[in-house]
């Protein structure tokens, strides 16, 4: 076992010979025997316990357990106590993602602060096919097939070259103690009815199951390989600032498998990218919604924008003796004398001073606006102007607009509001130019 697991950290370039490791310790067998086994190897290893209290004096028990062990084999402790029901809540996670997020947060922490190389983790063998058929029962792509990745940053695996067998079998020689964690024996928990009750009937098809899932996860990671490089062309080629070539993603061989590795990382799931794949003909508009973004249909493009935040929009007053403003966007602000040479440019505002009421209103524009386009005589909703302009939703949500009591303005960047134009009575202007477009 000393030598499988030596040659396993040598082969997968885990670790440096020597160098310092933080070892996550829970008290369990696995973690026992990796802390046993680095040290026997010649690393400097600090072990580190996580009480995240939520198996009451077991929990307890545990922490005085890996504190007396360690300190009887002169092994650095380290440990911390987290609330993780409160953290769960807090964040709407479940709780096992709230304990990952808690321990792997802690570990790096400690990791920079006791200058540690790594931080070496007991998942083994069998956690690795137990997590393949996990996802696989959930729905997953090709990644998720692959089994536990050996490394990922900091993060090592010395045991996955190693089973649940051959580890009981090591602490038996080593006489290693260990505790029981009791919640490993709930089924309602998916891992726990996939270990006691799911491998065992596939082990009456074929007892050597689990090692034949091994092999097809080692398979399908090298698959995997091939598979992120092609997909990491074709993203190239059809992504651009958070925009998706329509066109250019129905070239590709499986634009539904390109849409699910952009697409999954932003939090999207299997059943709603299907949804943006099946709509890439639909009209314009279309929103599909994910966990942290949203995917909007244009007319060539899917565009990829982060969910809009609830909070109230803000606005801001422009009073009659103002020269710039800085928030939201940089503008100067000028009052001329008649005659005056008048730009015309989106980018600049030229109106009667007299005909505004101060303080002028920037804000974002609302459902309901509307003005009078310069030029025109009749008035228009700012919805049917954006979509004269061919603007997508993303452009319309960017949208400010410049009021002078009820009425408006300018549309801030596009076009102003007939009603204030300049005229041969007009005495004096006021006047706004964008400093986007100043230079």
């Amino acid at each position: 076992m000393l030598e499988t697991v030596g040659r396993y950290i040598e082969k997968e370039q885990l670790l440096t010979p020597g160098c310092r490791v933080i070892v996550g310790v829970s008290g369990g067998a696995d973690s026992m025997a990796l802390l046993d086994l680095l040290t026997l190897l010649g690393y400097p290893c600090v072990a580190a316990h996580c009480n995240f209290h939520l198996r009451g004096e077991e929990s307890l028990r545990d922490a005085n357990f890996v504190q007396r062990w360690c300190k009887s084999i002169d092994i650095p402790f380290l440990s911390v106590d987290f609330d993780t029901r409160q953290y769960a809540a807090d964040r709407k996670l479940s709780i096992e993602m709230a304990a990952r997020e808690l321990r792997y947060d802690w570990f790096e922490e400690i990791r920079q602060q006791q200058d540690a190389e790594a931080i070496a983790v007991a998942h083994h063998r069998d956690d690795s096919v137990e997590t393949l058929l996990l996802n696989l029962i959930r729905g997953t792509g090709i990644k998720g097939l692959t089994g536990i990745s050996p490394k990922r940053g900091k993060v090592v695996r010395p045991l996955l070259c190693a089973s649940r067998s051959d580890i009981e079998q090591y602490m038996n020689e080593r006489g290693v103690p260990a505790v029981f964690d009791s919640s490993n024996s709930d089924e309602q928990i998916l891992r726990n009815a996939i270990r006691l009750r799911l491998i065992p009937l596939l082990e009456e098809l074929n007892p050597s199951v689990r090692e034949a899932i091994h092999r097809t996860s080692q398979h399908l990671a090298e698959a995997a390989k091939v598979y992120d490089n092609a997909i990491s062309q074709q993203s190239a080629a059809v992504i651009q600032d958070k925009r998706i070539d329509i066109e250019a993603l129905k070239r590709c061989p499986s634009p539904a498998s390109l849409l699910f590795e952009i697409l999954t990382p932003l939090g999207f799931n299997p059943s709603v990218i299907g949804d943006i794949a099946e709509h890439l003909n639909a009209t314009p508009g279309k929103l599909f919604l994910g966990e942290h973004y949203r995917v909007i249909k244009d007319r060539d493009a899917l565009l990829i924008a982060p969910l809009p935040g609830e909070e109230e929009q803000p606005s801001y007053l422009i009073e009659r003796c103002a020269t710039t403003l800085k928030e939201p966007m940089s503008m100067q602000i000028r009052l001329l004398d008649m005659p005056a040479t008048i730009e015309k440019k989106r980018s600049i505002l030229t109106v009667d001073l007299d005909l505004l009421r101060f303080p002028l209103l920037l804000r974002r524009w609302q459902r309901g606006d509307w003005f009078i386009p310069f030029g025109m005589k009749g008035k228009k909703k700012l919805s049917d102007y954006f979509t004269d302009r061919k603007m997508s939703l993303l452009d319309k949500e960017e949208v400010w607009v410049l009021l002078s009591g009820e009425d408006l303005v300018w549309v801030v960047g596009e076009r102003p509001d007939d009603r204030f134009r300049v005229t041969d009575k007009t005495r004096k202007l006021f006047q706004i130019r964008l400093d986007s477009e100043k230079a």
